[in-house]
């Protein structure tokens, strides 16, 4: 057996992950990943958001998230004889008795809400009032809202958590492999970034952003760029450092000598034997990327004002939340932490089943 044979039928930590075998390291991976029940039911729930995301996007579902459909407030309620009890006790003048309008700029709908809300006593009335997380203060279906604000909050946080990812992991191989010059020019730009404060560089960034929106309209992606840049550095320092561990390795040398460019030895040997790493990172990264969502929605760098987000949700919640009016509040953050929880522990169970030294004892 030929040296180039010997060494394109290593794998694993050890070995190279050649063109070859690279899908019989996947295959491996599924094959462990399959036996991971927790996993795989982190999958289907991961994978029914995302189908929940495309259908909210081609207007399958909660295409009328800004129609008002139920009386302001209206509490969650489902179809039933209950239904036409709690119309018809909404239905009472809720507005207050003295001028609110100066402190609040809602005061002058509350006649038309009540005015509305007496009209809810038919029975065709009862039967849109039957909302499962009942109304915003507006009237619109909740359960719409947190539907069509999936859409927003999942794409900004998974697509800022790629752009970082996939930022961060290139320069980190750049700088892990080749060291030198690149490695301290490259040093030198993560410095700069990790010595502003996050918080800082997000609200920078999101001023410049907002300042031309003629070129990049105010919306997800402005999210997704601001969050893309400013949150790679995390990403490169661990990327850099397993680089940096693995190019003097004897399964990277056995590559160099029969002949492997830079590029293969640092995507098609090294990359593979890190992904774990990575996706890791990458299930952080969407987590506190819709987290940061919330917070740019809320302070108004987020979102366009016709669009809706978990972020915009928790916003508009805390006044309601006040009055007693906690569904909203419900809604986003049920459907948040189901879709956070789901999608670490995927990534969790992938992290598992692609680390090298679990395949090596295979």
């Amino acid at each position: 057996m030929s040296a180039t044979t010997t060494v394109n039928t290593q794998t694993g930590a050890g070995g190279i992950v050649g063109a070859g075998a690279s899908q019989g390291v996947w295959g491996a991976a599924w094959k462990r990943f399959k036996t991971d029940k927790v996993g795989l039911t982190s999958l289907v729930i991961v994978a029914a958001f995302l189908l929940l995301v495309i259908a909210a996007m081609s207007g399958l579902v909660a295409k009328h998230w800004q129609q008002e459909v139920g009386v302001p407030n209206a509490p969650p309620t489902f179809m039933g004889p209950a239904a036409k009890e709690q119309v018809a006790a909404i239905a009472a003048p809720t507005g207050p008795n003295v001028d609110l309008s100066d402190i609040d700029p809602l005061a002058p709908r509350y006649k038309e809400w009540e005015e509305r809300a007496k009209q809810f006593k038919t029975v065709d009335t009862v039967k849109a009032e039957t909302l499962p997380f009942g109304a915003d203060r507006l009237g619109r279906d909740v359960l719409d809202k947190a539907i069509k604000g999936a859409e927003v909050s999942i794409m900004a946080g998974v697509l800022a958590a790629l752009m970082a990812t996939v930022i961060g992991t290139l320069l980190g191989a750049l700088s892990g492999f080749f060291g030198g010059k690149v490695g301290d020019f490259l040093e030198w730009v993560y410095n700069v970034f990790t010595a502003i404060p996050g918080i800082l560089l997000i609200f920078t960034f999101a001023a410049v952003l907002n300042r031309a929106d003629a070129i990049i309209p105010k919306g997800i992606w402005t999210i997704v760029i601001i969050l893309g840049l400013t949150t790679w550095t995390g990403i490169y320092r661990l990327v850099r450092a397993e680089f940096m561990k693995h190019r003097s390795r004897d399964y990277v040398r056995s590559a160099e000598a029969i002949g492997a460019s830079n590029s293969s030895r640092m995507f098609r040997h090294i990359l593979p034997n890190i992904s774990h790493v990575i996706l890791v990172q990458l299930s952080l990264h969407v987590v506190s990327a819709i987290k940061a969502e919330v917070i740019l929605s809320y302070l108004g760098l987020g979102v366009a004002v016709d669009q809706v987000s978990w972020g915009t949700m928790l916003a508009e919640a805390q006044s309601e939340l006040i009055l007693g009016h906690w569904w909203q509040l419900a809604a986003a953050t049920a459907f948040m932490a189901v879709f956070v929880t789901a999608f670490s522990l995927f990534t969790d169970a992938l992290r598992d089943a692609l680390d090298p030294k679990l395949r090596g004892l295979e």
